[in-house]
């Protein structure tokens, strides 16, 4: 993708007007936090196009250079002309990258939500497979993984898993581990040696901030009870356990893990929250976006992503094709193959779009 050398001015030139704003210490405190953050997000962008405007000049002066009489001369700047083609060609789409409309929600915190699917006691076990993969993975990058809530199988594993993963860039970086996982093995209660196949559903949500949704308390309706465990057995004898209903849509958020009704009301209140501004992104989505959906796709908890299969020792992801032999390193969090060849098929089909 070729950025016209406008373009470039342009964006050089207001990276030049915000810094003049800001050197001149007269912007009243709240202005100045606004102008700060804008050239915050540009000085990279105009980093990027100030790269592409000096290959462009040096290839200018190169092409002049093979047209020498000189027969060394000629040769040595061909040769440089055919690298700095090559610099210019990266340096152009790292600018176009940058020029891509950001998803405002890639910094945020991410909620982390796992569910046994079909496949019983092991679906159960394969999602703690998963969770377990994704802290490892979290911990790799020095994220911070909190439990919000939990339901343990009785063979092990979870029903379903529910956690809040912070950290820089998380929701960029896990965005596109929403949708069904399956998995191909041998069960360990398996005697004949048949592969089972089974399945666990993952979303990740971005997190809310208390100002992103605004909700009113006539809108909620809020249940405390006992808590209880696996088989009826009482957790605590204090109606701890919190069921929030948000009338308007019908979400309903139980949270019953903390021996605390007010640490339960907490949680529940900011999962409601999550899904709430969810539900409110992928709205504002689907009108920008029309019917066009994701090669690497939709973020749909119905659409099946990915194949883990042991006796093969490797994992495909359906989207790009992608299959990797390396099945045991992946699950213990070495993933960084796996999601940066997502994140750059959706750089590729963003700019594609720009280019049609």
């Amino acid at each position: 993708m070729t950025i016209a050398p406008e373009r470039i001015a342009q964006i050089e030139a207001r990276r030049d007007e915000l810094a003049a704003q800001m050197a001149t210490g007269d912007l009243p405190g709240d202005r100045f936090v606004a102008v700060s953050k804008e050239y915050a997000e540009l000085e990279p962008v105009a980093q990027a196009a100030g790269e592409v405007r000096r290959l462009r000049a040096e290839s200018d002066s190169l092409s002049y250079m093979t047209q020498d009489a000189d027969d060394d001369l000629r040769a040595m700047a061909v040769e440089e002309l055919h690298a700095n083609r090559a610099q210019l060609e990266a340096a152009e789409r790292a600018l176009a990258l940058a020029l891509l409309p950001r998803d405002a929600a890639d910094e945020r915190a991410a909620m982390l939500e796992i569910r046994a699917g079909t496949g019983g006691d092991e679906a159960a076990l394969f999602a703690g497979d998963l969770f377990r993969m994704y802290q490892r993975y979290a911990d790799n990058r020095g994220w911070r993984v909190e439990l919000i809530s939990a339901s343990v199988s009785d063979a092990g594993g979870y029903k379903e898993v529910v956690a809040s993963v912070t950290g820089a860039g998380v929701f960029a970086r896990l965005k596109f581990e929403s949708g069904v996982h399956r998995v191909q093995r041998v069960p360990a209660t398996e005697s004949g040696g048949r592969i089972h196949t089974s399945a666990a559903t993952v979303a990740v949500l971005p997190e809310a901030e208390d100002v992103d949704v605004q909700i009113d308390d006539k809108d909620l309706r809020i249940d405390v009870y006992r808590s209880s465990g696996p088989g009826g057995q009482s957790v605590n004898t204090t109606d701890s356990a919190v069921r929030i209903t948000h009338l308007p849509t019908g979400l309903v958020v139980i949270q019953q893990d903390e021996k605390s009704q007010h640490k339960n009301k907490a949680k529940a209140l900011k999962v409601l929250r999550t899904r709430l501004y969810e539900a409110e992104r992928q709205r504002l989505a689907d009108e920008r976006a029309g019917t066009r959906r994701s090669m690497v796709g939709s973020g749909d908890r119905s659409e099946r992503i990915r194949t883990y299969n042991f006796p093969q020792g490797r994992v495909t992801d359906h989207r790009i094709n992608l299959t990797l032999h390396r099945l045991p390193e992946i699950l213990e969090g070495e993933m960084e193959e796996l999601i940066g060849a997502l994140i750059a098929q959706d750089e590729a089909e963003r700019l594609a779009t720009l280019d049609a």
